[in-house]
């Protein structure tokens, strides 16, 4: 065979293998333990997305005492030993579906095993413990009665969800089902499921019995758990691949964090940083155990700047892993009235005001200081929010920012004011019935304008401020808006006082 006739075969054959790439094959599962082994006999058949998103995952490729053997700062397991049924094999279906059957009223009889369908914090603390106690002082984990639980907030959610009909002319409100809320606000903030009986049924491998679970599917980041812990895990590591990257990748935050009242996600998009991660990520390492600031990565996503242990390029610590989401932030400005200091406990519905709401600052802006953290401690956060920003930028830069954004919280929060004062003069007026009129504050047209003035444009103006994403924060839902708005509200205010007086 000649050279030449070689030349063009091998040529030939190297390009129909590039044309017919062979699909990827995961890489070598760790040993699995007997009963896992059993759930993937049926599971591989019955859910084989599952399966291979399982596959491809860590929890499959390593066990936890190779885990716990990494250095420190490259160690994810944080439990100070192996468990034993968990000693030589592989996290896989059993490991976690089985773990604690007697604390889960979700469990049943499934295949001569012991299973509970859902997955809580506590079942995750066998190998991360560090990480779902953090978790539980963040308010995330508190989502659902930090929203369920407060009836001001409470009747905002009823007023968002619930039902109109026009009945004679007149419209007529009624409560939502909860349905209609779990797929609304409790989507993120987190349902709370619960088991109301069982189900026999019938399937390819036999008849199974089932829970039967309300307020589920749910990932919620505040769900109320079967075993009666609060949290879902995979609102952010997402089922059943639990991964770093993803988590790590401002999509998995844009799920709960996109819409005008948390706008994060576009902020994100618009600004120079977002930028940055739109062009530059495919060279990214997302993976990397601790995350080099400079070499793995080159711009902050949502995880560099809240939760990820980032280190310069020689190793030094930036900052710890934290799942404590609060810990890098000094001042609460998403989802209030006004702004104020984060909250001492993850509870805010333990806040109870003087004035009588349960609202950690008060309609004159008042704040309830005895429920928030100090000024010293505000500081210390800023100082840890300001570190990341430090490996990047200059001390200048990064003081200059900050005191823009200190201006941006005084002035929306006094737009806030303005319009809140509005609404008052409607009510004391007689021209709006609100709370002291045994009315609702959320079911008014000038009612909903004072909303939209806090929970959308405010907001949105203080996230583009604080993410460096000035153009969003001024048409899109930003100031114009925000002054648009108190016109149109003082608009309303002199029309209605004009009729009332004819």
């Amino acid at each position: 065979m000649s050279s030449l006739f070689k030349t063009v075969v091998l040529g030939a054959v190297s390009a129909a293998l590039l044309v017919a790439a062979p699909t990827p094959v995961p890489a070598q599962e760790a040993s699995l333990s007997e009963a896992t082994q059993a759930c993937l006999e049926c599971h591989s058949g019955a859910t084989p997305g599952i399966v291979a998103d399982w596959r491809n995952s860590a929890h499959a490729r390593t066990t936890p005492e190779s885990a716990l053997q990494k250095p420190a700062m490259e160690r994810l397991f944080s439990a100070p030993k192996v468990r034993k049924e968990f000693q030589g094999v592989a996290v896989g279906c059993a490991e976690c579906h089985t773990l604690h059957p007697r604390q889960h009223q979700d469990t049943v009889e499934h295949d001569a095993f012991q299973v509970h369908p859902v997955v809580s914090p506590a079942d995750c603390a066998a190998c991360h413990p560090a990480e779902a106690s953090q978790f539980d002082k963040n308010k995330m984990a508190w989502a659902y009665p930090d929203l369920m639980g407060n009836p001001l907030y409470l009747d905002l959610v009823d007023h968002i969800n619930g039902e109109y009909r026009l009945e004679k002319g007149t419209l007529e409100y009624s409560r939502p089902n909860p349905e209609t809320q779990a797929d609304s606000c409790l989507f993120c903030h987190g349902t709370k499921v619960e088991v109301k009986g069982t189900i026999e049924r019938e399937t390819d491998w036999g008849e199974f019995t089932f829970p039967v679970l309300t307020g589920w599917p749910n990932r919620g980041v505040g769900r109320l758990n079967p075993d009666g812990t609060k949290g879902s895990c995979s609102a952010c590591h997402t089922r059943h691949a639990f991964s770093v990257e993803m988590a790590r990748k401002p999509a998995a935050c844009a799920e709960c964090h996109k819409g005008p009242d948390v706008p994060a996600y576009n902020v994100y998009g618009v600004s120079k940083h977002g930028a940055v991660y739109e062009n530059m990520s495919k060279d990214w390492d997302f993976k990397a155990v601790p995350w080099a600031l400079g070499r793995d990565f080159s711009a902050p996503t949502c995880a560099v700047c809240h939760i990820s242990l980032t280190v310069n390029p020689e190793g030094e610590v930036i900052n710890q892993r934290t799942h404590r989401m609060n810990d890098r932030l000094d001042t609460r400005i998403m989802g209030l009235i006004y702004t104020h200091a984060q909250p001492k406990h993850p509870d805010t519905s333990r806040i109870k005001h003087k004035s009588g709401l349960t609202l950690a600052v008060d309609l004159e802006g008042n704040p309830a200081a005895e429920f928030l953290i100090t000024p010293a401690e505000q500081e210390k956060n800023r100082e840890a929010m300001q570190r990341t920003c430090l490996g990047c930028h200059s001390r200048s830069w990064v003081e200059g920012h900050f005191r823009r954004l200190e201006n941006t919280i005084k002035t929306t929060d006094d737009s806030t004011k303005t319009a809140t004062r509005l609404l008052q003069a409607a009510w004391k007026e007689g021209l709006a019935q609100g709370p002291d009129q045994g009315g609702s504050p959320f079911d008014e047209p000038l009612e909903l304008k004072w909303v939209e003035q806090w929970l959308f444009y405010a907001n949105s103006t203080r996230f583009a401020s604080a993410m460096m994403g000035a153009d969003y924060g001024v048409f899109e839902r930003g100031r114009w808006k925000m002054h648009q708005n108190i016109k149109e509200m003082a608009e309303w205010l002199n029309l209605h006082r004009a009729l009332k007086q004819k």
